[in-house]
């Protein structure tokens, strides 16, 4: 059943309205900031340290310089036969292929799922970020959905992840407003397709490169109140589940920024592209105009910038985000 949190603050909303607004006035251009790559290093280490509060907005950028690339090295290594077979390129458009039966669907799934969600990042940007602001009082509001914020050490109770998770499964049946953990069936649907564990307990290609496109038909996954068929917990259209551990992260983000109004805040804003600015870019520029004592932070590979409004008040620094935050430490 449906459930109401319209006695919750709904962060998700207004920060969307955040977005749509600053679209609206920041109008006057952007500029990639001032100051040498140095100085800004120099600036940001003195923000985090004198802030009221950070608050940090990440998105797919962060992940890729954690090393969660969807192609190359690692696709070739773990989807070698889906991409022989199908012709599939990347990881990602992967996710959106019609693959011909459900068994070689949820066998695609299982190790997109395993591959960017239950295994460690394979450099430790995330846990690096953690240490620069553990001892801060920090929230974090991301588009990403391979859970690395809480894998690396950062409270979950101030994490907010808008656009769901690889570790969750909903249900087709938009009645069934619930989210299913699935890590008990990834590990079954690994092993079903022959990947086997090193001696780190990872799960990796086998020495002959021996394994199946499929998952037996039994390993489909089912929703366990209706038997109903299964999909992603992911933001692509409005069956996208929020339940109730999402609208209390929502409250969460939304009281969060009420608390600090006004106040020395930091909005540090990750690896943020084109493809949903209007969640945290655009938000993170309009309360920075609107709290004349808050700081915008842009790491970013090769999209930093900033509106001219806020320039003063900004810090733009282009390049590896990973590469950045060690430096910051």
């Amino acid at each position: 059943m449906k459930q109401n949190y319209s006695e919750l603050p709904n962060g998700y909303l207004e920060t969307i309205q955040k977005g749509i607004a600053g679209v609206r006035r920041f109008r006057s251009g952007i500029t990639r900031g001032t100051g040498s790559r140095q100085e800004n290093l120099e600036r940001l280490r003195d923000e985090i340290r004198t802030a009221d509060d950070i608050m940090i907005g990440a998105g797919a950028g962060l992940s890729t310089a954690a090393g969660f690339t969807y192609s190359g090295e690692r696709f070739d290594k773990y989807f070698f036969d889906f991409a022989e077979r199908f012709g599939i390129r990347d990881m990602y458009s992967g996710g959106f292929y019609l693959f011909p039966d459900n068994e070689t669907r949820w066998a695609w799934w299982a190790r997109h799922i395993y591959f960017n969600r239950y295994v460690e990042a394979p450099k430790p940007v995330y846990r690096d970020l953690y240490e620069l602001v553990k001892d801060k009082d920090y929230f974090v509001i991301t588009t990403n959905v391979d859970h690395q914020f809480q894998n690396a050490g950062f409270d979950k109770k101030r994490l907010f992840y808008t656009q769901g998770d690889y570790g969750l499964f909903q249900s087709v049946n938009p009645q069934i407003q619930k989210t299913y953990d699935n890590e008990e069936w990834v590990m079954q649907a690994m092993e079903a397709q022959g990947f086997v564990q090193n001696e780190d307990g990872v799960f990796d290609v086998p020495a002959d490169r021996k394994i199946s496109m499929r998952i037996p038909t039994g390993l489909i996954p089912k929703c366990p109140d209706d038997g109903s068929d299964m999909i992603m917990n992911l933001r692509s259209d409005d069956s996208f589940v929020e339940d109730e551990g999402w609208h209390r992260a929502s409250a969460a983000y939304s009281d969060f920024l009420k608390k600090h109004e006004g106040l020395r805040v930091l909005f540090l804003e990750i690896g943020i592209g084109s493809n949903t600015p209007v969640i945290i870019k655009y938000p993170f520029w309009q309360m920075t105009n609107d709290n004349k004592n808050a700081v915008y932070a842009c790491l970013n590979y090769n999209e930093a910038y900033c509106p001219k409004q806020i320039e003063k008040r900004s810090i733009v620094i282009e390049g590896d985000s990973g590469e950045v935050i060690r430096q910051l430490l």
